[in-house]
């Protein structure tokens, strides 16, 4: 899926000169926690979001720090920290050269700058212009539409036990050749050698997501390849 499939759109947006009190108001009234900011143009500039706002003098949360740490980061450190707590406009105030996407993007890229920058939302621009934003609302709107529940397809059990043999063995994890896999009336049991512990579970949840299962009853016996001692499945 691709950034244009899920991103909110139009979004919300404030402009650089916008009061600090205004971009409040916007985002309590329309229940978001950050706004992209642009300029006249609809391009992006920056992005104002609720960690901006943590250190404001009104509420008395500014940054204290030792005057021994004050001395090693210089004035320059703490005149920024003043404007930060103290001024009262979104451009002062908001995270400049934010992360963005094109509306082309994979939700793969989008989620993995969400977790390399630790942010919680991503504009999405198409020719520099800002067309919509990507929040992790959207991604869990996304995920469920994409497992609402259907109807399980008919399958016959050597269907079922075909498919997930298949969903197995396509996992690099899994042990080759060493699981055996049985059906009856869309009732999976799995018996076999595992080698590492994790696998049960990794196992089990295979045979689950599989369509037309019914149920997964796990007889797997963990095999300590170094030692050979061995744990069957707690019933």
């Amino acid at each position: 899926m691709e950034a244009r499939q899920v991103m909110t759109s139009p979004t919300i947006t404030i402009s650089p000169d916008a009061s600090v009190r205004h971009a409040i108001e916007s985002m309590l009234q329309n229940h978001v926690s950050g706004l992209p900011v642009v300029d006249e143009n609809g391009r992006l500039t920056g992005v104002l979001s609720e960690g901006d706002l943590l250190r404001r003098a009104e509420i008395g949360t500014e940054k204290h720090r030792p005057k021994w740490l004050d001395f090693l980061l210089g004035p320059g450190r703490s005149a920024s920290d003043y404007v930060h707590s103290h001024s009262r406009r979104v451009a002062d105030i908001m995270t400049e050269d934010p992360v963005a996407v094109e509306e082309s993007t994979t939700l793969e890229d989008v989620v993995a700058l969400m977790e390399k920058h630790r942010i919680k939302r991503v504009p999405v621009l198409r020719a520099g212009i800002v067309t919509g934003i990507v929040t992790r609302s959207d991604l869990l709107r996304a995920f469920f539409n994409a497992t609402q529940a259907h109807e399980p397809t008919a399958s016959s059990d050597e269907a079922i036990r075909a498919d997930i043999a298949a969903e197995i063995d396509a996992q690099k994890w899994a042990p080759m050749g060493s699981i055996h896999i049985k059906v009856r009336e869309g009732h999976v049991t799995l018996s076999g050698t595992i080698f590492d512990e994790r696998e049960r579970d990794a196992i089990r949840v295979c045979a689950e997501n599989r369509p037309g299962v019914r149920g997964v009853t796990d007889e797997l016996i963990w095999v300590d390849p170094t030692s050979g001692s061995f744990l069957s499945p707690t019933v």
